[in-house]
């Protein structure tokens, strides 16, 4: 298969994971005779530095031209910290979305057996969970109408849906419920947002075009304590915008780092596929990020154009560096030497050589070849 994908590392750690998964598709590529062809661009902060521009129309211009799209992130201090820039990282990656009709985002969540121990819930709760998110990107209250009062000291924004841009994304949901273990689960506010009550309308509708599928309702507080309680209990989670922000953020701690977790965002036409954490800035140059979220997020790219076994071969690659404790500070205690590029070249060695498990860990942990 042929694929020209537009890179976007972004700022912070952006630059240093997406290499590692750069890296990763690379060996893929090699390894089942694909072409796949990357092309850089910016975005965010350091797009502002060089175009101020937050999202130059070069670089939406090349989204609009490749086949897939591998983000790394978006953000810096300097904006973080003053409310009162006009223009702002984040704002290139929302219009990213926008433009390209980015409306789904899948966040999949899992309790690694090799990292029980790392999350800070308790072994028996999360031990099993599989979850899959499916979040609502580019309606609700982010690309709401925003006012400020003269005098600054009021706010408002508005959150709206439509019928539309709800069902599109439930029917995805739903499909993909199918294909897992037959559970949909509604996160809404409908005892208090009319937003949420057209939420619970249109989607207890389309449930009745799934037989098959168990349809559930959890109000956002109660969902986000379940997710703690029990979250075994999820199977697909379908949510608005800003609760799916949230609770997708929250799940993280089930596998003990953000780090681990991977999306895709898709439309109609479009996909992106990038890690759900932030840029990190404190981390930028140091080589302790975790390159494992953007790894598995080119396993979900590989995954969107079919290629299923290469994507299995690279969620083995991941499975064996947690097993082997081939992991960044995030997740390893044990050992103090293994950085963000080690982790990219002990997977991409696994895809080279995925029959060969004579580990030679001396040579791992020295950084040297990974595969005797």
């Amino acid at each position: 298969m042929k694929l020209n994908i537009a890179v976007l590392p972004g700022d912070g750690i952006g630059p240093e994971v997406t290499c590692q998964a750069v890296k990763v598709l690379k060996a893929i590529a090699s390894e089942f005779n694909h072409n796949f062809k990357f092309t850089n661009a910016d975005v965010g902060a350091i797009a502002i530095d060089k175009h101020n521009d937050p999202l130059p129309e070069e670089t939406l211009d090349l989204c609009r031209s490749t086949d897939a799209i591998l983000f790394g992130s978006i953000g810096h201090p300097k904006y973080d910290n003053d409310p009162s820039a006009k223009i702002r990282p984040e704002q290139g990656l929302l219009k990213l979305r926008k433009e390209l009709g980015l409306f789904a985002n899948i966040r999949p969540v899992k309790a690694y057996e090799a990292l029980l121990d790392k999350s800070p819930l308790k072994k028996h709760i999360i031990k099993g969970t599989d979850i899959s998110i499916y979040r609502e990107l580019t309606g609700g209250i982010y690309f709401g109408e925003k006012q400020l009062s003269d005098d600054g000291n009021v706010a408002s924004d508005l959150c709206e849906y439509s019928r539309e841009e709800i069902e599109r994304i439930s029917h995805l949901a739903f499909k993909a419920a199918q294909t897992r273990r037959r559970k949909v689960t509604l996160v809404d506010k409908a005892n208090v947002l009319e937003t949420s009550r057209l939420w619970r309308k249109v989607v207890t509708e389309i449930a009745d075009n799934y037989k098959d599928v168990t349809l559930d309702f959890l109000f956002v507080d109660n969902a986000a304590m379940q997710m703690i309680l029990n979250p075994k209990q999820f199977d697909v989670i379908l949510t608005e915008n800003l609760f799916g922000d949230i609770i997708s953020d929250e799940a993280s701690v089930i596998g003990g780092s953000i780090g681990l977790l991977a999306s895709a965002s898709v439309g109609d036409k479009y996909a992106m596929f990038e890690p759900i954490h932030g840029s990190f800035p404190q981390a930028t140059g140091k080589g302790i990020a975790n390159p494992v979220a953007s790894i598995l997020s080119a396993a979900l790219l590989l995954d969107h154009f079919g290629l299923f076994a290469e994507a299995d071969l690279v969620r083995q690659g991941v499975d064996k560096s947690l097993k082997l404790n081939i992991s960044t500070p995030d997740i390893n205690t044990k050992y103090d030497n293994i950085t963000t590029g080690k982790v990219g070249e002990f997977i991409e060695d696994f895809i080279n050589n995925p029959d060969d498990t004579n580990m030679n860990f001396t040579n791992i942990h020295l950084g040297q070849s990974t595969i005797i």
